[in-house]
This record gives structure tokens, C-alpha cells and sequence, in this order.
């Protein structure tokens, strides 16, 4: 009889993916708003063009501030629009 791996999807490697920006809101209760900024050039006139995405976060303890640097990965729907779970608190606002 021969051996076989066992390599389903919830056992393999998962590689998760983060994401850094900064924190624009924590109004919400264990929610953060982190706005994630990203460069891309006009396809016409090669204008290097600053674009940014809202994304809400879980943030467990509510230990963000507004302006601090956070890094977030993806997860299971927590809610209508949360998708991502506070991982780290890089830089902390002054």
C-alpha cells in the first residue's frame, strides 16, 4: 500500500497577507478604520498618482489611537464590512 499526503487546504501553509497603513478612525466600538495608501502611475501621462483604501479592522482591546501605524491581516467576515484583525501596533501617534 502506498503512502499519500495528506495536503488539504487546512493543512497546508497558509501565507497571510498584511497589510500596513495608519489608523484614520476608532470611533467604533473594537473597530478601527485604517486607510491604506499606494502609488500607481497614470497610464496616459505617467504621472505618479497617490491612491488610498478604507479598510475596518478588528481591534479587540480598543488599543488604537487615531494616527498610529498598524499592520492587519485578512480573516473570516467579522460583520457587514470588516474583513481584517489588528495583528500589531507598529508606531504609536505622539
Amino acid at each position: 500500500m502506498s503512502e499519500v499526503e495528506n495536503t488539504s487546504p487546512a493543512t497546508a501553509e497558509h501565507k497571510e497577507r498584511r497589510i500596513v497603513g495608519r489608523v484614520a478612525s476608532n470611533k467604533g466600538d473594537k473597530t478601527i478604520t485604517v486607510v491604506v495608501e499606494r502609488t500607481v502611475k497614470h497610464p496616459i501621462y505617467n504621472k505618479i498618482l497617490r491612491r488610498s483604501t478604507k479598510l475596518y479592522a478588528h481591534d479587540e482591546a480598543n488599543q488604537c489611537k487615531e494616527g498610529d501605524l498598524v499592520a492587519i491581516v485578512e480573516t473570516r467576515p467579522l460583520s457587514r464590512t470588516k474583513r481584517f484583525k489588528l495583528v500589531e501596533i507598529i508606531q504609536t501617534h505622539a
